[in-house]
């Protein structure tokens, strides 16, 4: 049955790895991206229903430093994935491999912090991660697997928290819901944030706003998106990175379910404590 959804360009797409799970199957695959100019790679879950018919995709995004790896491997979702019916798509963080000098130097820019924008520095063309997981990573999911194209979801950790936000927030109606683990929140105010957008995106800070959460839900015309956002209270980024009050502030017409943990930090126990909610939340709209 696989094969009636699944008709691969071998050449596009390489399948590297795949071990049955909840009776589904993780898979990895890796592809030449005609955006970013570099071999890519990403995980897939394909639960156990996909074999009957298209089913609901759901996108994760993950933080600085992270592959497609972190999120499959740690966060446990697949058990919820399964029950649900929900097809997982984990990519990668950023371009790889493209020998632009400065790419390794530090662990919150460049190689792993693509923070889901498109560069217009020329050093950094290639670093055109918000088309990526916006454009051509689910154009290449809806040709070789077998998901609804009209029912998506989004969210992410930390950075891809960001990401998932903004890629929701930036195209009403393209995700049917949107959620987030201690999200970066007000980039264009922050550290991390402020150091990526003058790499990638030059000093003019007018371009900034377009990738802020913050200030794009200040102007979000749409009120229908459902958003839920987990934030640990014990995370030591919380103030001066992440920023949630500003956004919850900014956001309060959308009305985004905003959850403080006591005693939860930033990592991938605190993901992994709350994802079976995520999962569940996403599930609730895609149909």
């Amino acid at each position: 049955v696989r094969g009636l959804f699944q008709t691969l360009t071998m050449s596009t797409l390489k399948e590297i790895f795949t071990s049955k799970c909840f009776n589904g199957t993780v898979e990895r695959y890796e592809h030449q991206s005609e955006v970013l100019g570099c071999l890519m790679k990403f995980h897939i879950f394909r639960p156990p229903q996909a074999a009957v018919g298209p089913v609901p995709v759901l996108y994760y995004l993950s933080g600085l430093t992270c592959t497609d790896e972190n999120f499959i491997t740690k966060a446990g979702a697949q058990k919820y994935a399964a029950q649900h019916g929900i097809f997982l798509v984990s990519p990668d963080t950023s371009p790889r491999g493209l020998n632009i000098e400065g790419e390794d130097d530090s662990w919150d820019f460049g190689t792993g912090a693509g923070f889901y924008v498109n560069a217009t520095e020329t050093k950094w063309k290639n670093y055109q991660m918000y088309s990526y997981v916006t454009s051509e990573l689910p154009k290449l999911i809806h040709e070789n697997f077998p998901v609804k194209k009209d029912s998506q979801g989004i969210f992410g950790h930390s950075m891809g928290g960001h990401g998932a936000l903004i890629c929701a927030l930036k195209n009403p109606g393209k995700y049917k819901s949107v959620s987030a683990f201690a999200p970066i929140c007000n980039p264009t105010e922050c550290p991390w944030g402020v150091k990526a957008f003058s790499g990638y995106l030059g000093p003019d800070q007018e371009k900034w706003k377009a990738y802020d959460a913050t200030l794009l839900a200040a102007s979000f015309k749409d009120l229908s998106i459902p958003i839920l956002i987990d934030q640990g209270k014990s995370d030591k980024w919380l103030e001066e990175q992440l920023k949630i009050s500003v956004f919850a502030k900014a956001a309060e017409k959308l009305n985004p379910v905003i959850r403080i943990q006591e005693g939860y930090d930033h990592g991938y126990f605190f993901v992994s404590t709350f994802i079976e909610d995520h999962i569940a939340h996403h599930a609730k709209y895609l149909k």
